[in-house]
């Protein structure tokens, strides 16, 4: 090995002599070696971050090129697309792969990464050794540590990879934009010198994108979908003092149907769907074996609640429950308490919760609804609820529809107002329910369970079984479909009624009251664009 600098050393040859020249000293030599060892590591890092930028497989698929109409490969069945085709714009690297790439910087606690791995789905769970003490060996291929938030990437993973994915425009039903808002105006909701032009920038430039884009601007974009990861109130800014983005309030997204996680319930361009589990199956029979495997548990626990008190919060709620919980006794409830990052790190604790009771108690989270609520059915255990706008007002495409007593198969619901005063107790009113009863009422949850979900396979999970996205994009199609008809209807002329027009006034008057509830906050959103100058449009939009 080379001597040390100050290691004794031979006396050195007269300056100039050949065998100086030949032999340069140990210290040059090193020299030079460091040099080349940062210059290749210098290299790799620019390769490196130079794949990231590219639709890498770490990430997301490649797309697919073809010069046939379907994306990724004919479909043999005529009727599997029957409903339409899908469109998917291949964005600026800015607006997905770019924030990607910089994952260390969505988050200013913790680097992302990890949870933006395997398309969104997180790292798998059979490499978390507290995961095999919960899940059976046959379903640990089917979890993953998964975030709340990654459901753009997600959607987008699979969309690539889509059976009725078309390269056409011309052919497609729906088009879909894969910009991921949420993960962009993540980065800048907490960050110290983050400002409102730091979280409103990408969406302009996106929707400056966006307007230059023929099918956009023939539609108006009310053919056009978009999947936001985070609630809807992230994105609804008014003013400059405000939180998060204005991203949905600009005239550009005054016709774009939106998937997303919370939705504001007065807005029918909102979709509500469910948030990200750790549940990923590969095919329908993953699925078939987890509803086998959560209906056969033996449930110690009546009920179980997980959630942090939230000291800052005026009349706490989660106190109430975890109270509820503690009075109850351990032999009927049992509580995971989530402060600080417990119930954030792998996600093992709640599911083990939940697993272990026959009814969840799900108040509203930091908004009205949770993702604890989907944890809960996943496992096979019957929610309890307290705000309506948790699920019942919100995931209409996804749980049971119809008159309220639908909701009773699969929920429970108790009046907030008077567990809080303490003219009922959850244990009371959870212990009135026989054992039959809960029965049905977990077969029914575990029934929904393929609908709450996203498939990791890229062609779903096959034999007939839809899961979240596959009633997402029927239920976009058959909008569209709606729209696409409904605006193409010829308008006839209405008879006159010999009063100079006073009934068709009356008419349209009494239309405008029908609908005017519906539509009054989409008012003051709606562009003037061509593509908003219809009202029936807005007749289709559920």
């Amino acid at each position: 090995m080379p001597e040390s600098p100050t290691s004794p050393a031979k006396p050195p040859s007269p300056p100039g002599s050949p065998l100086n020249a030949a032999a340069p000293s140990p210290v040059s030599a090193l020299l030079r070696a460091t040099a080349l060892v940062i210059a290749f590591l210098a290299l790799q890092l620019v390769l490196f971050k130079s794949l990231l930028r590219l639709p890498s497989s770490r990430f997301l698929p490649a797309p697919r090129r073809s010069n046939s109409t379907w994306a990724n490969g004919a479909v043999d069945d005529a009727e599997a697309c029957k409903a339409g085709l899908i469109y998917v714009y291949d964005l600026p690297l800015e607006f997905n792969h770019d924030l990607i790439a910089h994952c260390e910087r969505l988050w200013p606690w913790y680097s992302f990464c990890p949870y933006l791995s395997n398309g969104g789905l997180g790292r798998p769970a059979d490499t978390i050794p507290v995961f095999s003490t919960i899940v059976p060996n046959a379903s640990l291929p089917s979890w993953y540590n998964t975030d709340q938030f990654p459901l753009e990437v997600i959607v987008h993973r699979r969309l690539l990879s889509h059976r009725c994915r078309t390269i056409d425009p011309s052919l497609a039903t729906a088009f879909y934009v894969p910009f991921y808002a949420g993960l962009d105006v993540g980065s800048h909701l907490w960050g110290p010198n983050s400002t409102v032009a730091d979280r409103d920038r990408a969406g302009i430039r996106l929707l400056r994108w966006l307007n230059n884009q023929t099918f956009f601007r023939k539609s108006g974009g009310w053919d056009h979908f978009i999947t936001l990861g985070r609630i809807t109130w992230d994105f609804r800014r008014y003013g400059d003092d405000g939180w998060g983005t204005n991203f949905v309030l600009r005239p550009g997204m005054a016709n774009v149907t939106r998937l997303v996680i919370e939705a504001d319930r007065l807005d029918l361009l909102d979709v509500g769907v469910p948030y990200p589990t750790g549940f990923h199956p590969r095919a329908a029979a993953d699925v078939r074996a987890w509803q086998k495997y959560v209906l056969s548990l033996e449930r110690s626990k009546l009920f179980g609640f997980a959630g942090a008190p939230r000291s800052g919060f005026r009349d706490d709620f989660r106190e109430v429950l975890l109270e509820e919980c503690e009075d109850a006794g351990s032999t009927y409830c049992r509580a995971v308490n989530c402060r600080g990052t417990r119930c954030n790190n792998n996600g093992a604790a709640v599911m083990e919760l939940f697993l272990d009771s026959n009814f969840c108690l799900q108040p509203r989270g930091d908004s009205f609804t949770r993702r604890s609520m989907f944890d809960c059915m996943v496992a096979g255990a019957v929610p309890v609820l307290f705000w309506r706008r948790t699920a019942y007002d919100q995931y209409r495409w996804f749980l049971p529809a119809g008159p309220r007593g639908d909701e009773t198969e699969w929920s429970v619901f108790i009046d907030r107002q008077a567990l809080r005063v303490g003219n009922v107790s959850v244990r009371e009113i959870l212990e009135r329910f026989s054992e039959r009863r809960v029965r049905r009422m977990r077969e029914r949850v575990v029934e929904m369970i393929p609908r709450l979900v996203y498939g990791s396979s890229s062609d779903g999970l096959g034999d007939s079984m839809v899961d979240a996205l596959d009633v997402a994009l029927s239920g976009v199609l058959k909008r569209f479909r709606r729209r696409r008809r409904d605006s193409s209807k010829p308008t006839a002329p209405r008879p006159s009624d010999g009063k100079n027009g006073s009934a068709i006034r009356a008419r349209r008057a009494s239309r405008y009251r029908s609908t005017a509830a519906a539509s009054a906050y989409i008012k003051t959103v709606l562009s003037d664009a061509p593509a908003s100058r219809s009202t029936s449009l807005q007749r289709s939009w559920q």
